[in-house]
């Protein structure tokens, strides 16, 4: 069956929520406590960690969990409303002009406050942080990324990115980190990139978990690109995410700068480095090749792997959607978090890909224009 590009935004988008849906009530836990607190592996949609959630410690006063979508799909459809205003390609520009009056001045539900607010009302310090280097610093946006914690924050929704850019890694790369620079740098802008290309490889006739990996590697630098090796190699060596969880953490740990414990982070964590990557990118790939591309195993490992789950199964519910199509995705799990989430869940995806198509036009057009300019240039040979 021929997935169309609809098919491939869909899968993505909607795979992208479920997946921060599943990880938002375990985030921050190991897999050890994630067992003892459920009685075993999560293998579906489970309630809030403590059910004192409003005034638990350290992540009131979210309702993480219940089919409650966080900040990573926030974040995502924001960019995608940003995609609809501008109807082309995006650069840090569009963070500054759009993005960030969505977030100061548009209230929308919230699910994990179960209230209507600003989005900036929910977003997290790292996120906050462009707001006020492009508001109320007007610091070119270029730049504003630099000084900020180096965190999977711009990564984790950018796979708009790799859908308006589908079939072409390379050109989905570089747009994100054009975009991301507004908001992150070092490798919390280079893991922006690299995902979004991995969308981009995955929406590629006959792409595979294999072969998607294969692109992000080819396009990765410094320690992402070590990172990505280093578990998928290890990846490789499994065909179920219960064996593979200690495996993965054990590979991507040196490249991990928070340490081993989560909750309380080393002094060298997020900081600007070469040397290091964030955890959840290389993570989601090596979950992605256990799996072999399916999605359910894809997100599931990625949700037991525990730490920053939400943003893990968030990266691979989008590319392995990519690859697989809406119909990947269990629908009594995407019924259960739109209903929960209060959100249309579909309606981003055909909304992102009638843009991709028309940036496509344009693109094709505008190359058409170069070919034209370059022959007259070049004169013949």
């Amino acid at each position: 069956m021929t997935l169309t590009l609809e098919d491939r935004a869909a899968g993505c988008l909607v795979g992208a929520a479920v997946g921060d849906a599943l990880g938002g009530p375990v985030e921050g836990w190991s897999p050890d406590q994630i067992v003892e607190r459920h009685g075993g592996r999560v293998h579906g949609i489970v309630g809030p960690w403590h059910e004192d959630w409003r005034t638990a410690r350290p992540i009131a006063p979210y309702h993480k969990g219940d089919g409650h979508v966080t900040d990573d799909t926030l974040m995502t459809h924001a960019l995608v409303r940003v995609y609809e205003a501008v109807r082309d390609h995006l650069d840090a520009y569009a963070v500054a002009e759009h993005l960030v009056p969505d977030l100061m001045t548009n209230p929308r539900w919230i699910p994990e406050l179960e209230a209507r607010a600003l989005p900036l009302q929910r977003i997290f310090l790292a996120e906050k942080w462009i707001v006020s280097r492009l508001h109320y610093g007007h610091v070119d946006p270029r730049e504003a990324g630099s000084g900020n914690i180096v965190n999977c924050g711009a990564a984790m929704y950018m796979a708009p990115v790799g859908i308006v850019n589908a079939g072409n890694p390379q050109g989905a790369y570089a747009e994100a980190l054009d975009i991301a620079g507004a908001h992150q740098s070092s490798y919390g802008r280079e893991a922006a990139g690299v995902f979004a290309a991995a969308v981009a490889a995955a929406c590629r006739p006959g792409a595979t978990a294999s072969s998607v990996v294969d692109t992000a590697l080819e396009l990765a630098k410094d320690g992402t690109r070590e990172a990505i090796a280093a578990v998928c190699e290890v990846a490789a060596r499994h065909r179920d995410f219960e064996s593979a969880l200690g495996p993965l953490r054990a590979a991507v740990a040196p490249y991990d700068s928070v340490g081993p414990d989560y909750r309380s982070p080393s002094l060298g964590a997020r900081r600007p480095s070469r040397l290091h990557a964030i955890e959840e990118l290389p993570v989601a790939l090596g979950m992605l090749v256990v799996s072999d591309g399916a999605y359910e195993g894809s997100v599931l490992g990625a949700v037991n792997y525990g730490r920053d789950c939400d943003s893990i199964a968030t990266m691979a519910g989008a590319i392995s959607g990519a690859l697989e199509g809406a119909r990947a995705v269990p629908p009594a799990w995407a019924k259960e978090v739109a209903e929960a989430s209060r959100l249309d869940l579909h309606a981003p995806a055909a909304a992102l890909a009638a843009v991709a198509r028309e940036v496509f036009a344009r693109d094709r057009a505008r190359r058409r224009a170069h070919e034209a300019a370059f022959s007259s240039i070049a004169g013949p040979r």
